[in-house]
C-alpha cells in the first residue's frame, strides 16, 4: 500500500506539472502578442494547478517552484508598461479580480524579499509542529496500532516538511543584502522568536542547528549575546547541550583559521558569554545528565584553549566549574561521564604539550579526584606518556608533588582496592612507566634536586611491597647522579635540617633500600648497597662505603637463602669489592675475607670453585700498588683446585663419572691471566703441572666426554703456543712453559 500512495502523489505530481506546462505556453503566446488579458487568464490557471491538498510538502514544493518560475517571465512582461500600455497601478485593480493568487510584493527591496521568506517560515514552521501529534498513532479498542504504513508517510512528509523549513533559513542565508546590521537588526530576532514561540522541542532542536550551520561564523560571534539569550528558553527536553558544543566547534575553528579575529572576540567578550549561557542552562535544565554537563564544559575548554590559549585563569575556571558539578558525588559511575572527564583532562595536554602548565591549574588535580580509580590510572598514563612524547623535565618539588597527587593511583592503592587484583602484565607496564618518569625529575640545583629526592621518597613509600621495587631502584640512582655532581662541592643548608651533602645523602639512601630488605626483595636491596658503595667510594667516603659492605653482608647472611640467588650476589660482591680503592689494609682485609669465606660455603660444588678463584682477583689489583698479594692469589687458586677435584670425586660417587674438566680449564686460565701479570708465585712450573693433570683427567675413564670443555682447553693451549711464537719479553716468559 505505501507503494501505491507513493506512484499516485508522483502521478499526480506529474498531472501538475503537466497543467502548469501547458498554461504556461499559453501564457507566454499571449505576452508575446501583447495580449494582456489573455496573459493574465492563463497565468490564473496556471496557479490554479497549486491548488491541491494531494501532495506531500516536499512534491507540493517542487510543483511551487515549478509555477515560480514561469511567472518570473510575467514579472518581466509587467514592469515593461511600453509595451502592453497599462500602469502598474491599473494592473494591480486588474488583478484584483483573479481568484488564484501567490503571496504579492508591492515592492522589489530586499526587506521585502526578506519579509517573505522570513512569513513563509513562519507559516510553514507552524505547519511542521502541528503535524508533531500526527506522529503519535493512536490505539483502537483492539490495542492494534492502525496501519504501520500511514504513520510512515506520516513520518516521511513530516521530515521533507522540516527539510523545507530549514531551506528557508538557508535562503536568507543567500540573499544578496542580507548584512551583518539586518541580520542582526531583523532576520535573528524574528526567527529567535518563532523558535522560541513554538514550544516544540523537536522544531527547536533542528532551528538552533540550522541557525548555526548556514549563516556565517562572523554573525554568530557578533550576535552571540542574543543566540545564547534564547537557549535558556527553550524547552527542557531541548539538547541544548549539543546545539552549544556545535557553535562553540564554529567559532573556535573559526578563531584557528582567522587569527586576526581573535581581538574580536576579545572585543564581545565570547568566553564570559558562552560560561555564562552554559552554567544558565544547566541551571534551568536541572534534569540534564552530568554527562550532559560535561560535555559542555569540554567543548567550552576546547573553545578557551583554542581562542585564549595563554589564559590560564580561563582554563582554570572551566575546571572549577567542572568541579562544581561534579561536588557530591562520590565517583562517576556512568562510562560515557568518565570518558568526557578523560577528554577535559586530555585536552590541555594536548594544546600545551607540556605538564608543567597543566600543574599550574589549580583544579586540575580536583577534577580527577573523581574519576574512578580504575580511570584515574588510565589518565596517570596518559600524563606520563604525555611527559615522556615531549620530553619533559620536572625541575621543582612543588610540581613534583603535584604531579605525583595526579598519578597516585598508579604510585598506591585507592579506597582499599589491593594490588593483587591487578592483571600482573598492565600492573608490570604501569610501574615501569613511574619509573621512567622518576628519571624525568630533575634540577641543576642541588638544594632542590634534594628537595625533589625527598617529596618523591614521601610518595613512593606509599606504595606497598609489590610497587617498591619499580620504584625504589630509579629512586637511588637519581639520588647518586646528586651525590656524584655534589663530589667536591660544600653542601648548603635546603630546609628541615637537611643538608645537601654527600654524608647526608648517603644517609638517606641507606634508610629508602632498608625498605625493600623489609618487603621481600633482598637480591634488590643487595644490589643497590653495593652501588651506594662505589658511589661513596667515589666520594671518598671509606667509612660510608663500608657500612653499605656490612648491609650488603647482613642481607647476604640472613635475607637471600635460594642458592642460585646466592651465586648470582657473591659474584656480585667480589666484582664491587675489586673495583674499590678507597678502603684501608684493614677494612679491605675484613671484606675480602668474608667474600672468600661466603664463597666457599656455597651449596654446589662447581659454585664453590668459580667464587673461589674470582676472589683471586681481590688480591691482584692492576691500578692498585697497594694490593698485590701474589702468595693470597695462588692460596685462593690452590683452594678452587682442590673444590673442582672435590666436585669430580663426588660426581663419581653420585653420578658413576667424574664428570668435566671444565672446573679445571677454567682454573687454568686463571693461572695464564696471573703469570701475565707478573704474580710471581704463578709459575710456569705450576701451569705445566696443571696442564699435565688436565690431560690425565681427560684420559681418565671416568670423564664424560664433553665438546665444550675439550675445545676450551684446545683453545687455551693454541693460546700459549701463540704467545711462545710471538717473541718479545712475554715469548720469552712464555718460551718457558713446556707444552
Amino acid at each position: 500500500m505505501i507503494g501505491n500512495g507513493i506512484d499516485d502523489e508522483d502521478k499526480w505530481l506529474a498531472e501538475g506539472i503537466a497543467g502548469i506546462q501547458h498554461n504556461a505556453f499559453y501564457m507566454h503566446r499571449a505576452m508575446d502578442s501583447n495580449n494582456l488579458r489573455e496573459a493574465l487568464k492563463y497565468s490564473a490557471q496556471l496557479l490554479s494547478e497549486l491548488r491541491t491538498s494531494r501532495l506531500s510538502p516536499h512534491k507540493y514544493y517542487e510543483l511551487y517552484m515549478r509555477a515560480f518560475d514561469e511567472l518570473r517571465r510575467l514579472e518581466m512582461f509587467f514592469k515593461e508598461e511600453d509595451r502592453h500600455g497599462c500602469s502598474i497601478v491599473d494592473l494591480y485593480e486588474l488583478v484584483q479580480h483573479a481568484g488564484n493568487l501567490l503571496p504579492r510584493l508591492d515592492a522589489d527591496t530586499v526587506m521585502d524579499a526578506v519579509d517573505f521568506v522570513l512569513q513563509n517560515f513562519g507559516e510553514m514552521n507552524k505547519l511542521w509542529v502541528r503535524m508533531q501529534p500526527q506522529l503519535r498513532p493512536s490505539i483502537g479498542l483492539s490495542g492494534l496500532q492502525g496501519p504501520g504504513w500511514v504513520k510512515e508517510k506520516q513520518d516521511k512528509e513530516r521530515k521533507e516538511l522540516r527539510d523545507l523549513v530549514g531551506k528557508n533559513l538557508h535562503v536568507l542565508s543567500q540573499i544578496e543584502g542580507v548584512d551583518l546590521e539586518m541580520y542582526k537588526d531583523t532576520v535573528l530576532p524574528r526567527v529567535l522568536e518563532q523558535i522560541v514561540n513554538c514550544k516544540d522541542e523537536l522544531a527547536q532542536y533542528y532551528l538552533m542547528d540550522c541557525i548555526i550551520q548556514v549563516f556565517p561564523d562572523e554573525y554568530h560571534l557578533q550576535t552571540l549575546e542574543a543566540l545564547l539569550g534564547a537557549c535558556p528558553q527553550l524547552q527542557p527536553n531541548v539538547d541544548i547541550k549539543t546545539v552549544l558544543s556545535q557553535l562553540m566547534e564554529r567559532l573556535s575553528n573559526y578563531a584557528a583559521s582567522s587569527p586576526e579575529v581573535l581581538p574580536e572576540f576579545l572585543q564581545v567578550e565570547a568566553f564570559a558569554r558562552l560560561s555564562s549561557a552554559i552554567g544558565k542552562v544547566i541551571e534551568a535544565q536541572v534534569d540534564m545528565p552530568i554527562v550532559g554537563a560535561i560535555t559542555l564544559y569540554v567543548s567550552l575548554l576546547t573553545f578557551t584553549l583554542r581562542v585564549h590559549p595563554d589564559r590560564l585563569d580561563y582554563v582554570d575556571q572551566v575546571l572549577g566549574e567542572c568541579v562544581k558539578k561534579l561536588s557530591g558525588k562520590a565517583k562517576l559511575e556512568e562510562s560515557r561521564a568518565t570518558k568526557q572527564v578523560v577528554a577535559l583532562l586530555s585536552a590541555p595536554l594536548e594544546k600545551y604539550n607540556d605538564i608543567v602548565t597543566a600543574l599550574t591549574l589549580s583544579n586540575y588535580p580536583r577534577v580527577m579526584d573523581y574519576l574512578d580509580n580504575g580511570t584515574n590510572k588510565v589518565m596517570a598514563m596518559v600524563i606520563i606518556q604525555s611527559i615522556m612524547k615531549t620530553n619533559t623535565c620536572i625541575s621543582t618539588a612543588e610540581k613534583v608533588d603535584v604531579l605525583f597527587e595526579l598519578i597516585k593511583g598508579l604510585i598506591k592503592d585507592l579506597d582499599g582496592t589491593s594490588v593483587d587484583e591487578l592483571d600482573e602484565e598492565d600492573f608490570k607496564e604501569e610501574q615501569n612507566s613511574v619509573a621512567r618518569l622518576i628519571h624525568m625529575l630533575h634540577n641543576e640545583d642541588p638544594e632542590e634536586m634534594l628537595k625533589i629526592i625527598y617529596t618523591l621518597k614521601k610518595h613512593i613509600m606509599a606504595g606497598g611491597p609489590k610497587r617498591l621495587p619499580f620504584t625504589i631502584p630509579p629512586v637511588v640512582f637519581s639520588t647518586l647522579k646528586l651525590v656524584r655532581r655534589l663530589h667536591g662541592q660544600d653542601g648548603e643548608v635546603v630546609g628541615e635540617e637537611v643538608s645537601a651533602t654527600p654524608k647526608k645523602i648517603f644517609q638517606l639512601l641507606s634508610q629508602v633500600i632498608d625498605v625493600l630488605s623489609s618487603v621481600q626483595s633482598p637480591e634488590l636491596a643487595l644490589r643497590l648497597y653495593l652501588q651506594c658503595a662505589e658511589a661513596a667510594n667515589d666520594a671518598d667516603l671509606e667509612p660510608v662505603a663500608y657500612e653499605f659492605f656490612t648491609q650488603a653482608f647482613m642481607l647476604y647472611e640472613e635475607e637471600v637463602a635460594d642458592s642460585k640467588a646466592q651465586v648470582t650476589a657473591i659474584h656480585l660482591i667480589i666484582g664491587t669489592l675489586q673495583r674499590m680503592n678507597i678502603f684501608g689494609v684493614e677494612n679491605r682485609d675484613t671484606l675480602t675475607h668474608k667474600a672468600t669465606g661466603y664463597s666457599a660455603k656455597l651449596l654446589k660444588k662447581p659454585d664453590q670453585c668459580r667464587a673461589v678463584y674470582a676472589c683471586s682477583h681481590l688480591f691482584w689489583i692492576d691500578d692498585q700498588d697497594g694490593v698485590k698479594d701474589g702468595e693470597r692469589v695462588m692460596l685462593c687458586l690452590k683452594r678452587s683446585l682442590r673444590i673442582a677435584n672435590a666436585a669430580q670425586q663426588m660426581a663419581a660417587v653420585t653420578r658413576g663419572s667424574s664428570g668435566s674438566v671444565i672446573l679445571f680449564v677454567e682454573i687454568l686460565n686463571k693461572y695464564i691471566y696471573f703469570f701475565e701479570k707478573g704474580n710471581p708465585q704463578v709459575t710456569s712450573t705450576a701451569i705445566e703441572s696443571l696442564i699435565e693433570l688436565i690431560r690425565t683427567e681427560k684420559q681418565s675413564d671416568h670423564i664424560t666426554p664433553d665438546p665444550a670443555s675439550d675445545a676450551f682447553f684446545a683453545s687455551t693451549l693454541r693460546y700459549i703456543q701463540f704467545q711462545k711464537q710471538k717473541g718479545g719479553t712475554m715469548g720469552e716468559k712464555y718460551a718457558a712453559i713446556n707444552l
